[in-house]
């Protein structure tokens, strides 16, 4: 028998996994190039050329017991200095030291193992609306309950720090943060940060207790403005950071990220210490070796840019041009656009009709929107522009 605890989880199973299966029936039925798939953020770009020749170097000049036995629990010290030395050249100042790095199965496994070490039952995290479901599930595992700050629109999507500070309440003892976001493609401002810690101090004092900001950060390094991702360490003490290189360097599947604990944080040494233990007893043992060390030589590399600002461009041209609302994405690889009806289920069905599969904006609580992933091939974006153009009609936004 499944568990009490597991069958919530079974209910609320994901959406945009869904539609991502939904695809691949679709393509065997119509074919792989008559489906246009905007649903997962699954990198279109192989990994940079270095990645292959970090690889060549691991498997050909490496010590074979040194790739392929255990490192310590929080991963390679090279990886984890290397690391600290260019988080804190990116944040222009001594926040890291290599014992504030512990090595992860991604940016999932680090926000699990950082829940692992805060969360009691009934402990509460909070979360801004639209936002990555998996947040609330995380939580759970650990007990925790999740408070949601509801999407403000007049704010362009950015954190809402008024609505915030009336739903905090003694029990919270973390907020998320995702910056650039999932699912607006949205870069969070600087002000708008700034009042969110405000308030996370204010609350601190008033509660007694360290509230921390987790900011998970796999899309740190796409982005398409002149505006900076700020680092979080810099504008709110008790930050927490949860890193994978599945976008940066086109590697999901691989699975290596990090937790990073600036020195600034309440508790930082105590917390690595717990922290390295919980990579442990969650069964993880240690990051995979051989991506430990491919990441530490390519820490400078990024994924081509330029290819996701050309997708970014045509899709907003093409959706607009359809007569949609959306808003231009700033940072990750995804559009939130607006429905032109009130269920975005009906336009998400109509536009499943045009063999066009996006997700609906009520899997991230963001109902009335739908989200697609801009990450898949131009050439796709280019011939679904006459499926969209066909959406345009049906609902009367364009003749």
């Amino acid at each position: 028998m499944i568990s009490k605890a597991m069958q919530p989880f079974l209910a609320g199973s994901s959406q945009i996994r869904a539609m991502f299966e939904e695809g691949k029936k679709m393509a065997k039925i119509y074919g792989k190039e008559n489906v246009y798939d905007f649903s997962i953020g699954n990198p279109g770009l192989k990994p940079p050329q270095e990645v292959f020749d970090a690889i060549d170097e691991i498997n050909h000049q490496l010590d074979p017991l040194l790739v392929h036995g255990y490192p310590s629990n929080a991963g390679y010290e090279s990886t984890r200095k290397a690391i600290a030395d260019d988080l804190n050249d990116r944040a222009g100042g001594e926040f890291f030291d290599t014992d504030h790095i512990i090595m992860s199965c991604g940016a999932a496994y680090s926000i699990n193992m950082i829940n692992k070490c805060i969360f009691d039952p009934g402990d509460k995290l909070v979360v801004f609306a639209p936002y990555f479901v998996e947040y609330g599930n995380w939580a759970r595992n650990w007990g925790a309950d999740v408070i949601e700050v509801p999407a403000n629109a007049e704010l362009h999507f950015d954190p809402d720090a008024k609505a915030l500070e009336k739903l905090l309440v003694p029990e919270v003892k973390a907020v998320m943060l995702n910056n650039p976001n999932n699912p607006t493609g949205k870069i969070y401002s600087r002000e708008a940060l700034d009042a969110v810690a405000d308030v996370l101090r204010a609350a601190e004092k008033k509660f007694g207790h360290t509230i921390y900001l987790i900011c998970d950060e796999p899309y740190r390094e796409l982005v398409y403005t002149d505006q900076d991702v700020p680092f979080p360490g810099d504008y709110y003490d008790d930050s927490l950071i949860a890193y994978s290189w599945s976008k940066s360097l086109s590697m999901p599947g691989d699975r290596i990220g990090y937790v990073a604990v600036p020195k600034c944080a309440e508790g930082h040494d105590e917390l690595c210490h717990a922290l390295v233990v919980a990579c442990r007893v969650l069964g993880g043992t240690n990051a995979p070796t051989i991506q430990e060390l491919i990441v530490e030589r390519c820490l400078k590399c990024r994924s081509d840019l330029d290819y996701y600002k050309r997708n970014a461009k045509d899709l907003y041209e093409i959706v607009t041009g359809a007569g949609l609302e959306a808003l231009y994405p700033q940072g990750a690889f995804y559009m939130w656009i607006k429905s032109p009806v009130e269920d975005e289920m009906e336009f998400v069905k109509a536009a499943k009709e045009e063999r066009i599969l996006i997700t609906p904006g009520s899997a991230f609580h963001g109902p009335g929107w739908v989200r697609a992933s801009f990450c898949g091939s131009n050439s796709m974006i280019y011939r679904s522009k006459e499926s969209w153009m066909n959406l345009g009609k049906k609902f009367g936004l364009i003749k």
